[in-house]
């Protein structure tokens, strides 16, 4: 164990996600010292400089201060690979919000670069740290149902109208980079890859379907025009694991309404029925053939609550104790080229076979500790 220390870091993206990230790095991970925050439109840095008592700064001062560590890349799915090249480039390990990037070449082309210069890079989702997924892990680990054989993630959603709400199309939602099976795919394939480990080949297929569409609402500014989906919305996808495990995951925003996240394992002795991967914790149900009854497993982890930010708090004890963070970029990679993978299958016609390696991320070790304490946990 290294000597702790607080690591300096600064956020760079004042947008909406932006306030969550901020509140968790300075109110509950007390390893990060969080001391400044820029945009493009500096209003909005001002304002949360202001909410958080930091410092409001240009992105160019963030890179060039020498005591700044840690940037966190909190901008839009199109600016991630620019912000964060740049942050690499500087000599800065880096945070980023999902995904990597666009395209795959540009993902891989971070990733080498983050490897070339010896920094961190991880990437969000960072779910699968928060105390619901860590006892499924742990569930899994000491063989609860057996030898997991198979997964299932379905997200249902319906974004049909959204493109009514925002002055520009172009929104996380519809932009590149953005579609539902980069934005949500991306939490169950990390939860995935935390439970079952790295991913050999994917098939399935993908598709844009009502691509180009009307502003429906009197109100839109644009009211009357038409507007086209540059990304895929809705994905049906098979994995294989290198476990030996396979994978079902289907994605769509084009559904008439919500549906129940769902997210299963099966095992040879038993299945766990888990929550929604956009959150840290949940319920979680127990199902063997011995039981009677499914039954409710009590959690054995802390940070069951929101907790966007505790991969960067990992990162930083990587950082001081040397060791890998859990959620590398390999895990972000994995994450991304399944999905370009299912694309490209559908395609094609083919099954695509996974050109980066993926190791199932260390387990954060169990702890009877509590309220500030927890974050110890992480000190290993």
């Amino acid at each position: 164990m290294g000597t702790f220390r607080r690591i300096k870091a600064a956020l760079i993206g004042s947008g909406a996600i932006s306030e969550k990230y901020l509140t968790n790095i300075t109110k509950k991970f007390h390893v990060i010292d969080m001391v400044g925050c820029s945009d493009l439109i500096p209003e909005r840095s001002a304002q949360r400089a202001e909410q958080f008592g930091i410092r409001q700064m240009t992105n160019e001062e963030i890179l060039s201060d020498p005591t700044i560590e840690i940037v966190v890349n909190t901008t839009y799915p199109l600016s991630h690979y620019e912000v964060t090249k740049a942050a690499l480039l500087a000599g800065k390990h880096v945070y980023t919000e999902k995904m990597l990037a666009v395209t795959l070449e540009e993902g891989l082309e971070l990733c080498e670069l983050a490897k070339e210069k010896g920094l961190m890079l991880t990437t969000a989702p960072d779910t699968f740290l928060g105390g619901g997924w860590q006892t499924a892990r742990h569930m899994i680990d000491t063989g609860l149902i057996g030898t997991p054989i198979g997964a299932l993630g379905v997200c249902i959603r319906s974004y049909q109208d959204h493109g009514d709400t925002y002055t520009e199309p172009k929104s996380f939602i519809f932009g590149g980079g953005g579609g539902i099976p980069f934005d949500m795919g991306g939490y169950y394939l990390h939860n995935m890859i935390n439970l079952l480990g790295g991913i050999r080949r994917v098939t399935g297929f993908i598709q844009a379907r009502n691509e180009v569409r009307p502003y429906t609402n009197p109100r839109h500014p644009k009211f009357g025009e038409s507007w086209k989906i540059d990304s895929p919305n809705t994905m049906f996808g098979t994995l294989e694991f290198c476990s030996g495990a396979l994978g079902s995951l289907v994605v769509t925003s084009e559904s008439s309404l919500f549906d129940t996240p769902k997210f299963e394992i099966y095992g040879t002795q038993g299945t766990l029925r888990l929550f929604d991967p956009n959150d840290y914790s949940g319920k979680i149900t127990l199902q063997r053939n011995v039981d009677p009854e499914p039954v409710e497993m009590p959690l054995l982890f802390p940070y069951n609550d929101e907790n966007r930010g505790i991969g960067v708090a990992d990162m930083a004890y990587a950082m001081i104790n040397g060791r890998k963070p859990r959620d590398s970029f390999e895990i972000g990679l994995q994450a991304f080229e399944a999905v370009h993978g299912i694309w490209k299958s559908g395609q094609e016609g083919i099954v695509y076979e996974m050109k980066s390696t993926c190791e199932r991320p260390k387990a954060v070790p169990l702890t009877a500790l509590a309220g500030d304490a927890y974050e110890s946990q992480l000190n290993d």
